[in-house]
């Protein structure tokens, strides 16, 4: 009986020990001065709040990021996102508030800033400048730019995407 209770034992063990390294993938929070000077590496994903004091680069953050510079790289990135600079390289879901938003993959929801560039998005971007190379959904601002599919490549005050 007591070699079967420690077989199981070692057996969960190894067990626990080969699923580590994927889950030490995703942190749950990040305090960043500047990476690499962070809780999380770069190549983390955080999976509920990220606050960054100058500079914060993991591959993605769920629901809470705030910063004065926030960059995430790969992923699914969803929530509220609110610095003086959002660069995303990879898709983002959710509220976007700064001075300058970068989006090079997808951005799905509301974007608030002075200038908004994204590849892709979908939703209202709202800003001073706002370019979307494409566009599902609704521009608002004093230059607004859809390289494909907008209303007008370029329009003042509203531009918006035709019907497909």
């Amino acid at each position: 009986m007591r070699s079967i209770q420690c077989g199981s034992w070692l057996a969960l063990v190894i067990s626990m020990l080969w699923v580590l390294p994927a889950a030490a993938a995703d942190k749950a929070l990040n305090l960043s001065l500047f990476t690499p000077v962070s809780l999380a590496k770069a190549d983390d994903a955080v999976t509920a709040f990220r606050f960054n004091l100058i500079y914060g680069k993991n591959t993605s953050v769920r629901v809470v990021d705030l910063g004065l510079v926030n960059h995430t790289t790969a992923g699914l990135s969803k929530g509220l996102e609110w610095g003086t600079i959002n660069l995303t390289e990879g898709e983002f879901s959710g509220l976007q508030l700064a001075a300058i938003n970068i989006n090079k993959g997808t951005a799905k929801g509301f974007q608030f800033a002075a200038i908004n560039y994204t590849a892709t998005a979908g939703g209202l971007q709202l800003a001073f400048v706002n370019y979307a190379e494409k566009l599902q959904g609704l521009q608002i601002g004093a230059i607004n730019i859809i390289k494909e599919g907008g209303f007008l490549p370029v329009m003042v005050i509203a531009n918006w995407s035709k019907k497909q």
